[in-house]
C-alpha cells in the first residue's frame, strides 16, 4: 500500500471519527436544548365523582398561542369570614383548576353568575392583566405559578388556578417503598407512613383523610393529587420526624403542621382551610424547616411558628418561607411567638422570610392583627429574623406590621423575653386600609432591640429617618406607625444609607 494512499485513509478515518464525535455532541447538545426549552405541554385530569365543585365559573385552557382548548374540572376550596359583631364565621364557596404545563398556555375564564366589570389577576405583583370581553376573560401564564382572578373585587366566589410543571417520571405504581394513589377517589381516614416510605398522589387521585409522619426518617409525600382531611385540624402532621419532603400536594381543609420535627422540606405545596384553628402551616418546637413556593389561603394564621405548646418542648429554629403566595381570611399570614416556656424558656430564632406576596389579611381583633406578627409570649425571645423582598396589597382589616412582646393572658403564662436583631429590606405595601403598625416593648427588661428597615416603600414613598419631615416628628409618624419606650435602635435606611453603613 502506497504512503499516500494509508495517509488518505487515516485521514478518512479522522474525518469519521471527528463526524461521529461531532454528530454526538450535537446530539447532547440538542437534548440539552430540548430539556431546558422542552415542546409546549398540557396534561389536565378529571374531578373524580362525588368530589364537591362549584358552578360560577367554566375554565378552559390552551397552549398559546393556538392549541386545542381544554376544559378544567373545578373543585370547590372554602374561604371564612369572621363577623366583627357577633363573632360568628360565615363559610363561603370558592373555585379551584389545576393542570401542569410547559409553555406558555392561555387560560380562558367566564364567569357564569354575569355582569362582569372587572378582572384582576392577583398577585399584582406579577403584572398579569387579563383581556375582559364581556363575562369571559382571558390570560396567559408563561410558566407554572398560582395565581386568583378576581371578578368585580369579590374575594370569596374567585378562581384559584394552580399549576405545575408537567412531571418527568413518577413513581412505579408497585415500588414496595411506594403507597401509590392513582386517578380517582380514595379513603384512607388516617394513614400513617412509616420510615422510608414515599406517599404519592397522581395527578387526578383525590385523598380522604389525614397523613401522619410519626416518629420516622425519610419520608417524602408528593403528587399532583390532592388530599382532602376528614377534619379541620388532621391533615398532614409531621411530629417526631426528620429528613421529610414534602412536594406539590394540594391540601382542602387543612394543613401541615411540624411539631419537634427536624429537616423538613416543604415545596410547592397548596393549603387552603376554612374551619376554626385552621392554621395553614404550623411549627412547633422544630428545627431546619422550610417551605419554598407554597400557596395558603387560611382561616387561621397561613404560617404560625412557636416554641412549646401541649406536650411540645424545645426551641425552634432555622425556618425559612420564601417564594409564597399568602392570604389570610383570619388572623395573620405569619405569626410567630405566642407559644412557650414560662418554667423552661426556649428561643425562636433565625428565621428568614423572602420574596413574599401578601395578598389578603382581615382581623377585627387588635391583638391579632398584623400581615407579618412577631408576638413573644410565654418567655420566649425571638432572635435573628430577616424579611426581604415582601409585597404586600391592599388588604381588608389588619395592621402591615405588629412587634410585640406581650403577656396575653388568653394564651400566656408570662411575658416574652424580647424580640432582638430583626432586619427588614425592601418591604412594599401599597394601599389604604391598614391601621397603624405597633412596636410595643412590655418594659425595660422585656424590651424590642435592634430593628433596622431598609427600603420600606409605602405607597411609593421611601421610609428614611433622613426623609424630609418637621424635626420633631419620629420617623413613624410619617407612616402614622407606632413605636413605645420600650423599643430600642430602631432605624429606617434608604438603600444608600444601609450600603455606606455596610461599607464604613
Amino acid at each position: 500500500m502506497s504512503a499516500s494512499l494509508t495517509r488518505r485513509r487515516a485521514l478518512q478515518a479522522v474525518g469519521a471519527a471527528s463526524l461521529a464525535t461531532g454528530l454526538t455532541t450535537m446530539a447532547a447538545t440538542s437534548a440539552r436544548a430540548d430539556e431546558d426549552n422542552p415542546a409546549p405541554k398540557l396534561v389536565t385530569y378529571p374531578r373524580p365523582a362525588g368530589v364537591a365543585t362549584t358552578t360560577s365559573f367554566t375554565v378552559r385552557v390552551r397552549t398559546a398561542p393556538d392549541g386545542q382548548w381544554q376544559n378544567l374540572d373545578i373543585y370547590q376550596p372554602r374561604a371564612r369570614e369572621i363577623n366583627a359583631t357577633t363573632g360568628s364565621g360565615k363559610v363561603y364557596n370558592s373555585s379551584m383548576v389545576y393542570f401542569d404545563f410547559c409553555g406558555p398556555v392561555e387560560l380562558e375564564v367566564t364567569y357564569l353568575k354575569g355582569g362582569a366589570t372587572k378582572a384582576r389577576i392577583r398577585p399584582d405583583s406579577y403584572g398579569i392583566t387579563p383581556e375582559l370581553l364581556g363575562d369571559t376573560l382571558r390570560f396567559t401564564l408563561d410558566e407554572p405559578k398560582d395565581v386568583v382572578a378576581q371578578i368585580n373585587d369579590d374575594v370569596f366566589d374567585c378562581l384559584h388556578v394552580l399549576t405545575n410543571r408537567v412531571e418527568k417520571q413518577e413513581p412505579a405504581a408497585d415500588d414496595p417503598d411506594v403507597l401509590y394513589y392513582g386517578p380517582g377517589l380514595h379513603t384512607v381516614n388516617l394513614l400513617s407512613v412509616p420510615s422510608g416510605k414515599t406517599v404519592y398522589l397522581a395527578g387526578g387521585a383525590v385523598l380522604l383523610g389525614g397523613i401522619d409522619i410519626k416518629g420516622a426518617e425519610k419520608v417524602t409525600l408528593k403528587g399532583h393529587g390532592v388530599l382532602i382531611p376528614t377534619s379541620a385540624v388532621a391533615g398532614v402532621n409531621v411530629e417526631s420526624s426528620k429528613n421529610v419532603r414534602v412536594e406539590d400536594v394540594i391540601m382542602l381543609g387543612a394543613g401541615l403542621g411540624c411539631r419537634e420535627a427536624e429537616n423538613v422540606h416543604v415545596r410547592n405545596s397548596r393549603v387552603f382551610t376554612w374551619g376554626q384553628w385552621g392554621d395553614g402551616f404550623p411549627v412547633y418546637c422544630s428545627t431546619d424547616i422550610t417551605y419554598d413556593g407554597c400557596f395558603v389561603r387560611s382561616a387561621d394564621d397561613s404560617h404560625s411558628i412557636y416554641a412549646h405548646r401541649d406536650t411540645l418542648y424545645g426551641d425552634t429554629r432555622n425556618v425559612t418561607i420564601k417564594n409564597a403566595t399568602l392570604w389570610a381570611d383570619v388572623a395573620h399570614p405569619i405569626n410567630v411567638g405566642t407559644h412557650g416556656n414560662t418554667d423552661d424558656p426556649e428561643m425562636i430564632e433565625n428565621l428568614l422570610i423572602q420574596n413574599v406576596d401578601i395578598l389578603d389579611h382581615r382581623e377585627p381583633q387588635m391583638n391579632y392583627q398584623g400581615c407579618i406578627s412577631l408576638n413573644a409570649g410565654d418567655s420566649n425571645l425571638i432572635k435573628n429574623v430577616r424579611v426581604e423582598d415582601v409585597r404586600v396589597e391592599d388588604f381588608r382589616w389588619g395592621q402591615l406590621l405588629n412587634f410585640r412582646v406581650m403577656y396575653n393572658t388568653k394564651y400566656n403564662t408570662s411575658a416574652g423575653r424580647g424580640i432582638e436583631d430583626v432586619y427588614i429590606k425592601n418591604l412594599t405595601y401599597t394601599g389604604t386600609r391598614a391601621n397603624p403598625s405597633l412596636f410595643l416593648g412590655y418594659d425595660a427588661d422585656h424590651a424590642i432591640k435592634n430593628v433596622t428597615f431598609e427600603n420600606l416603600v409605602v405607597n411609593g414613598v421611601v421610609i428614611a429617618d433622613t426623609m424630609r419631615k418637621p424635626r420633631w416628628y419620629y420617623t413613624t409618624d410619617t407612616v402614622q406607625w407606632y413605636a413605645n419606650e420600650h423599643v430600642i435602635d430602631l432605624k429606617f435606611l434608604t438603600t444608600a444609607e444601609a450600603a455606606a453603613a455596610a461599607a464604613s
